[in-house]
């Protein structure tokens, strides 16, 4: 990837991240949605999508669950998560085999970037959006961030487990 590939790829992300917490759903979707169809069209390597949607099913899952379980308190509707927070997952899953790869080759360190990463992202994004989070939550992010960063350094027949998602 060219140092100018990977300079877009963040600045993607980070526009995304801060339109769907700023700017909430529908400025969020607005955004996610050219985002997404431009890293598709110009980054993506062939099957990527499936890392795309992965993301998006698990970030449903997890945040849903953590919802359910008290960890957010949104001030407006979210059931069972508000689709701003949503669209976050398939918008860190455009860094993953691009400006993020090089930390897969070090599991102990991408463990330790996701830990902290995730739950000062989380922080971040709370306070931003005015989302009041449990005082258990951040811990409770740092592990699922963690995990899903050493998960991403897996190895799988000689690829990371994330390469074998494309």
């Amino acid at each position: 990837m060219t140092p100018a590939a990977t300079l877009c790829n963040v600045a993607a992300f980070q526009l995304g991240w801060l339109t769907c917490v700023l700017g909430g759903s529908l400025a969020g979707a607005a955004v996610t949605a050219a985002v997404l169809a431009g890293h598709l069209r110009w980054l993506a390597r062939p099957g990527e999508w499936r890392l795309l949607a992965g993301f998006a099913l698990v970030g449903l899952v997890v945040d849903g669950g953590l919802t359910l379980a008290g960890g957010f308190v949104f001030a407006g509707p979210a059931w069972p998560i508000p689709l701003w927070l949503w669209l976050l997952w398939p918008l860190f899953a455009t860094l993953v085999n691009h400006s993020l790869a090089w930390l897969w080759r070090h599991p102990w360190l991408a463990t330790a970037c996701g830990a902290s990463g995730g739950a000062l992202s989380y922080w971040g994004g709370a306070r931003l959006a005015g989302v009041e989070l449990a005082p258990w939550l951040l811990p409770a992010e740092a592990i699922v961030w963690g995990l899903i960063c050493r998960g991403c350094a897996g190895k799988r027949g000689g690829q990371t487990v994330c390469e074998a998602l494309r």
